[in-house]
């Protein structure tokens, strides 16, 4: 019988691994399926330039690289569930698709709040992260009367709320539990400079409160919120986090608190290996449209509506492997990983660079296991990077700026032009951040060859 790859997730960590498991040598069958009817398509502009219409629906799609030209792709179909030992996954038309090797890239979907009033189709209430999403949603906006409330500032929801302004839209009002925008991924510094150029724009921030609920009658008028006030909505936008889909793994004996627990070469782990799910932490700031809202805020707006890998991990191909599913890997943003290059607690990334960096340690390691050889690879130590547009500045980051929020440093400019910010962790420098024009982001870059040759923290955390 033929050997088998099933991709489960046909979004971009999906095609990435596919397009490097043909580069690592699998030259076997792949198959890869997909909920959505597209082909894997670029989700950064959805909340900038395709919301603002300034950039159509047919420029996201990627083009796949020629060596997948015989991949098969099982799009409009969602996986329902797996027998891992078996190995066996099951679609939603009850069809079972046997494997020999198969990569988790089911990746997430936006946390919708659970709150009284008006929800569902035509209800005015919105999410960010698919192209159907964007569409509803820009239809919605073409008026400049709506009075648009969105709900997290988190990176999508100022993108969303920048874009809005943008389209001339008099009205908009962020809401959030903590007390600045972006505060979780950035930092106070930073937050605090951000929440000034917004609001030089125009655009009202209701902060530290949550969401009770919202009014109207089949379709939303205002959002009630858990401070008693009541802001006037025509429109809203939910940009409180994202759910990692994980629920089709479920009875396979994994690790599934906080998306897919790997090990440090993306193999999935079992729980009976003891990891658990202690000190799982998330880095919410992924370009993939609707995973960047504060993961916090998130929690507490619902809970408002609602009333580890050890570090030192050995190497590949030792007897530690029996803790993992060898012919399982899991790439991009449900992945909970160890990053070597800073110590042992499995995080999920939400970078957009994270499922290209993943599908090419996971294919490696997937292609080796299947033609019973070992590659010669080190820990997987990814360097995460992500930008966020908004009005016209960027924000351009390199590395962990979450790991060093206790000793924030201006490196350079000042809080009304160009900046560009340090974050260090036990004095060594782990992220920076360029706030600005094209010189900002450029200095930023400038620092990722220094983030990429320091050394990697020691388990407890401090440098070497």
């Amino acid at each position: 019988m033929t050997r088998r790859v099933v991709v489960a997730g046909a979004s971009l960590g999906g095609l990435r691994a596919a397009e490097q498991l043909r580069a690592a040598g699998w030259t076997g069958p792949i198959t890869v399926v997909g909920d959505e009817p597209h082909m894997p398509y670029n989700r950064p502009p959805l909340s900038k330039r395709v919301l603002a219409g300034t950039a159509p629906f047919t420029s996201l799609p990627f083009t796949p690289r020629a060596n997948t030209a015989d991949v098969e792709w099982r799009l409009g179909t969602r996986v329902t569930g797996a027998r891992l030992r078996d190995r066996v996954v099951v679609l939603d038309d009850g069809e079972e698709l046997g494997f020999d090797g198969l990569v988790v890239a089911t990746g997430l979907r936006s946390r919708r709040l659970r709150c009284p009033g008006p929800s569902g189709p035509g209800s005015g209430r919105h999410t960010v992260r698919t192209l159907a999403d964007i569409r509803a949603l820009r239809d919605e906006l073409a008026l400049s009367s709506v009075q648009l409330v969105v709900i997290g500032a988190g990176f999508i929801g100022c993108e969303v709320a920048a874009t809005a302004v943008g389209l001339g839209l008099a009205e908009v009002t962020v809401v959030d539990v903590e007390p600045l925008p972006m505060l979780r991924p950035l930092g106070e510094l930073l937050a605090r400079v951000l929440l000034h150029r917004h609001e030089e724009r125009g655009v009202r921030f209701a902060l530290g409160t949550g969401v009770a609920g919202f009014e109207g009658d089949g379709r939303v008028t205002g959002v009630a919120l858990s401070d008693g006030r009541v802001l006037p909505a025509d429109v809203v936008v939910e940009s409180v986090g994202s759910v990692a889909n994980t629920e089709w793994l479920a009875g396979n004996g994994l690790d599934l608190s906080d998306g897919v627990l790997t090990d440090e070469h993306l193999r999935v782990r079992r729980v009976a290996d003891g990891a658990g799910s202690a000190g799982r932490q998330t880095f919410g700031t992924t370009a993939e449209a609707g995973g960047r809202a504060s993961g916090a805020a998130a929690e507490a707006s619902g809970r408002a509506c609602d009333a580890v890998a050890e570090a030192g991990a050995p190497p590949y191909g030792t007897t530690a492997d029996a803790c993992c599913l060898p012919h399982v890997v899991a790439v991009g943003d449900i992945a909970r990983f160890p990053n070597a290059r800073y110590d042992g607690v499995p995080r999920r990334v939400e970078h957009w660079s994270i499922p290209g960096d993943t599908a090419k340690h996971a294919a490696k390691v997937l292609a080796a296991q299947l033609q019973s050889h070992t590659p010669d690879l080190a820990p997987f130590a990814p360097l995460p990077s992500f930008w966020s547009d908004q009005y016209d500045f960027r924000l351009q980051s390199f590395g962990s700026p979450e790991l060093g929020h206790d000793d924030v440093r201006l490196l350079d400019g000042e809080a009304d032009g160009d900046m560009l910010v340090g974050y260090h962790r036990d004095g060594r420098l782990v992220g920076v951040v360029g706030l600005g024009g094209p010189a900002a982001t450029a200095a930023a870059a400038r620092h990722r060859s220094l983030l990429l040759e320091r050394a990697a923290l020691s388990p407890q955390g401090a440098a070497p």
